[in-house]
């Protein structure tokens, strides 16, 4: 095998609120030889996510912070082009974490084999894939969700809001979201089947919004956003509720702490659960995921949405546009021609 020449993208800078293409660097590596037991993938499809921007800051987290004039990692879907393992054939797709590269070298550890008669290959990095397990398992084992629930998601159209919302009216629950713009309201009301939607930006006071849409009040709120979101969730929960802590994206870039909701008395008063979750340590519950999500999708169930970016060199404004509400549904980067279409 010749080698092989690879474009990645490196962090060069630590981002001091929201990230610059100038805190990037595109940048030109080589492959050799690969080793007995080694496989070469060339990425076809790579994931850009919120969690990224807190591994762009040098603290102590659930995980270790990118380095400065390394490659970034995330969620990539590939094609293995050469391989000395036995397990894995040249033409097989996998699904793992080496993406923000064209190619890599892997001993095939991390690697799980994906389907693209299945669904999509791209889908393996949404709704079939991390997005899809986090909203999955927030819902079902945290939020412990019950039939004839009232459940309000925030940033419902995006790629952990929709499938928590197409699972929860599966469940038979009512369902209520909120999301960035006009269409994307009409995408979830017309298009996933809930109950109702608003635009966040086009009303004065979410606070006011939430209850026009949970008269009854709210028995589960999954949380993305935090901020006025949270503060109006709390304001509307009943008795006994159950908050699921995902993300909150309105604080990912903040340069300065931001204060709590001033209404957060509400979680004694009303006996409230909040709890937060990290989809990494919820691994065991793949296998039923993917056994209840493929029957769902064969079903016509469960839609999804999808902005898809050309080009590793614009990765870095994909992962900017990410947090200005630019993408539509998952956020998703083709880094290499898909020989499944």
């Amino acid at each position: 095998m010749t080698e092989t020449t690879s474009r990645e993208i490196r962090l060069k800078n630590r981002p001091q609120g929201l990230p610059r293409e100038s805190d990037f660097e595109l940048a030109q590596t080589t492959i050799g030889e690969i080793s007995e037991g080694e496989i070469l993938v060339q990425n076809i499809y790579m994931s850009v996510d919120p969690y990224m921007r807190g591994r762009m800051d040098d603290r102590k987290s659930y995980v270790p912070p990118f380095q400065i004039d390394r490659p970034l990692e995330g969620g990539s879907v590939g094609q293995v082009i050469a391989s000395k393992n036995g397990p894995f054939q040249e033409g097989d797709f996998i699904l793992g974490m080496q993406g923000w590269r064209e190619y890599f070298v892997s001993d095939g550890k991390d690697l799980v084999k994906v389907d693209p008669s299945l669904a999509p290959l791209q889908s393996y990095l949404g709704t079939l894939g991390m997005p899809g397990l986090t909203a999955y398992t927030g819902l079902l084992h945290i939020g412990k969700l019950k039939a004839g629930d009232t459940v309000f998601v925030s940033a419902a159209s995006g790629a952990v809001g929709s499938v928590v919302c197409q699972i929860a009216k599966l469940k038979g629950c009512q369902v209520v979201g909120s999301a960035g713009s006009d269409e994307k309201v009409s995408w979830l009301i017309e298009k996933a089947g809930i109950d109702a939607a608003f635009n966040y930006n086009a009303v004065d006071d979410v606070i006011a919004a939430v209850g026009q849409h949970c008269p009854r009040g709210i028995d589960l709120y999954f949380e993305n956003v935090g901020g006025a979101h949270l503060e109006a969730a709390l304001e509307h929960m009943r008795p006994f509720g159950r908050i699921v802590l995902c993300g909150l994206i309105s604080m990912y870039n903040a340069t300065q702490p931001v204060a709590g909701p001033p209404n957060l008395a509400y979680i004694i008063g009303k006996r409230l659960t909040m709890q937060g979750f990290i989809v990494t340590d919820h691994f065991d519950k793949m296998p039923q995921f993917f056994a209840d999500l493929a029957k769902w999708i064969a079903q016509g169930h469960i839609k999804w949405k999808e902005t898809i970016v050309e080009g590793i060199e614009n990765a870095p404004q994909a992962l900017i546009g990410l947090f200005k509400g630019q993408n539509f549904g998952k956020m998703i980067v083709k880094v290499g021609p898909d020989p499944s279409t």
